[in-house]
């Protein structure tokens, strides 16, 4: 047996604590309540480790590396079952600033890093678009040309300025994407805009144009 005097103080004051945050996390994160005065294992909340109160805690390579604050982490820790985990840990001091426990949160994300590759899988590109298949489909160059656009300027298509929409419009039009009779109707569904508005943008894109040339 062993004493069980600064553990009880250490779950009276922490036991809430460390209970939410496991249950909130169920079940993908275990949490130890050390007790440093023993070198024991306090309470330990969804025990997927295998350790159980009164375990020796093994803690003192960790607290080596103690971080400002009195709260170290995240790092890296590997469960028996090669399981990565992702954990952190809080020192927890009495009224006298003493060191008497630590909370440790260990997290397993190998569930999260399996899940990650499964999307990765699905999103990431596997070879580029046939040419062929698209070359009619002038929609998907609006599309394409329209995000494009956005992304090399860091612009969100709902705050684009005037100004934006019309050098957004000169763009599509430099690569004679109005060509197309239905061009206007759907890059103004695209844009939020009226019909007229996407036509003013394209009066006012080549003007500028025919002024730039001329100059």
């Amino acid at each position: 047996m062993f004493d069980t005097a600064n553990a009880d103080a250490l779950l009276r004051h922490h036991a809430a604590t460390a209970a939410a945050i496991s249950t909130l996390f169920y079940p993908h994160a275990e949490v130890v309540l050390h007790d440093l005065e023993t070198g024991l294992i306090a309470g330990i909340w969804n025990a997927f480790s295998g350790r159980k109160p009164g375990s020796e805690s093994l803690v003192e390579d960790e607290l080596d590396q103690a971080g400002e604050g009195g709260v170290y982490g995240p790092y890296e820790k590997t469960g028996e079952d090669g399981r990565r985990l992702k954990s952190v840990t809080a020192v927890l001091k009495d009224d006298f600033g003493q060191a008497v426990g630590l909370l440790c949160i260990n997290m397993d994300v190998s569930h999260f890093e399996a899940a990650a590759k499964l999307l990765a899988a699905f999103t990431g590109a596997i070879a580029p678009r046939p040419p062929s298949l698209f070359a009619g489909d002038w929609r998907e160059e609006i599309n394409t040309a329209l995000h494009d656009w956005l992304r090399t300027r860091g612009l969100a298509l709902t705050a684009m300025r005037k100004g934006d929409r019309v050098a957004l419009v000169a763009e599509l039009d430099r690569r004679g994407l109005f060509q197309t009779r239905n061009a206007v109707d759907h890059l103004a569904g695209l844009m939020g805009a009226s019909r007229a508005s996407i036509y003013n943008y394209l009066a006012d894109a080549r003007r500028q144009n025919k002024k730039d040339n001329i100059s």
